[in-house]
C-alpha cells in the first residue's frame, strides 16, 4: 500500500481521535484506514497505536513517527501548492512597501520589468522607513534592509550593499584627506538617524581589526535622500550604503573615503506572512527581484 497514505491515516487518526474519524476525513472506509495504519505498523515493525474500543492512545514509538510525519505531510504540501503556483499566472493587485530611497531610487526598474512580464497584475508600492505591519497594513511584502527582528515572518535576501564614507570634492578641498576612521571624527559628520546607531560608523582595517568611528553628527537626518543632497553640496562627510552614494563616486560628484577599509554589508530581503501561503503574484516578484539584482548589483 501507498507509504504516504500511511502516513496521512496515522495523522489523521491522532488528530480526529479514531480510526472512523480520519477515514471520513481521508474519503475511505474505516477498513481501509485500519490497512494502512497495519501495513504501516508493519513494516517498522512497530506498535504506533494502542488502540481501545473508546480511545487511541501513542506509543513512545508512535509519538516521534507521527511528529516526523506531520513534518513530511506539510513539507509535501508546501512542495504541491509550489509546483502548481508556477503554472498559475499572476494577477491582481500586488501590495508592497519599502524604504523611501531604497523604493525610489532601485524598485521602478524592476517593478516595470514585472508589469510588462504580468499583464494582468497592478502594483501599489508604499515607500517608508519605518517597518509596517504586513498583515494589519495589507501589504503583500515588505524590502528591509539590514538585521531584521526576530519574527513569524519569512525573509528572503535578494541582493546587499555595503556601508561606505563620502565626501564631495568642494568639502575635501583645502582639507587633509582622512587616512583613518579616527580622523572622520574630526570633520563634519552627516548621519541617518535611523540607524540603529546613528553617530557610530564602523570599519575594519587589513588584519580584521575593527574600528569606529564615534561622536555626534553635525547635521542628522531620518532621510537619505535629504543628507545626501547635504553631502553633494559640501556639507560634510556621509556615511551610508553603496546604493545610495555608489553612482554618485563612479561619476565623480563624489569621493570615497577609506577605500582600504571594510565595512557592514547590509542585507536587502523580501519579507511576506508565509511560506505556506505566499500567492503566485508575490513568488514570481521575489524571483524577479533575484534575478535583476543578482549576485553583482549595480551599486
Amino acid at each position: 500500500m501507498d507509504r504516504l497514505t500511511g502516513l496521512a491515516v496515522l495523522v489523521a487518526a491522532v488528530d480526529e481521535g479514531s480510526l472512523a474519524a480520519a477515514a471520513r476525513r481521508l474519503g475511505m472506509t474505516p477498513a481501509m484506514a485500519g490497512k494502512h495504519l497495519a501495513t504501516l505498523e508493519t513494516l517498522l515493525g512497530a506498535r504506533l497505536l494502542q488502540r481501545t474500543t473508546r480511545k487511541l492512545h501513542l506509543t513512545e514509538a508512535g509519538r516521534d513517527y507521527y511528529e516526523r510525519s506531520v513534518h513530511i505531510l506539510t513539507c509535501l504540501e508546501d512542495a504541491d501548492r509550489a509546483a502548481a503556483a508556477l503554472q498559475e499566472k499572476p494577477r491582481g493587485i500586488l501590495r508592497l512597501t519599502a524604504p523611501t530611497t531604497f523604493g525610489a531610487l532601485h524598485l521602478g526598474g524592476p517593478i516595470a520589468e514585472y508589469l510588462r512580464r504580468y499583464p494582468d497584475v497592478r502594483v501599489e508600492m508604499n515607500l517608508d522607513d519605518r517597518f509596517a505591519d504586513l498583515i494589519d497594513a495589507g501589504f503583500d511584502l515588505a524590502i528591509r534592509i539590514g538585521s531584521l527582528p526576530d519574527s513569524t515572518l519569512i525573509a528572503r535576501r535578494f541582493a546587499e550593499s555595503p556601508m561606505m564614507a563620502c565626501a564631495a570634492p568642494s568639502y575635501l578641498a583645502g582639507k587633509e584627506t582622512p587616512r583613518t576612521p579616527a580622523a572622520l571624527a574630526r570633520l563634519d559628520c552627516l548621519a541617518f538617524s535611523r540607524a540603529r546607531s546613528p553617530g557610530d560608523w564602523s570599519f575594519a582595517d587589513k588584519t580584521g581589526r575593527p574600528q569606529k568611528v564615534e561622536g555626534p553628527a553635525r547635521f542628522m537626518a531620518d532621510n537619505m535622500e535629504t543628507l545626501l543632497a547635504a553631502a553633494l553640496a559640501g556639507g560634510g562627510i556621509l556615511y551610508g550604503p553603496a546604493f545610495v552614494l555608489g553612482a554618485h563616486v563612479a561619476r565623480g560628484a563624489l569621493v570615497q573615503l577609506l577605500p582600504d577599509y571594510t565595512t557592514e554589508s547590509l542585507g536587502i530581503h523580501a519579507v511576506y506572512p508565509s511560506a505556506r501561503h505566499v500567492g503566485t503574484k508575490v513568488r514570481h516578484f521575489i524571483d524577479l527581484l533575484e534575478e535583476w539584482f543578482g549576485a553583482n548589483p549595480r551599486w
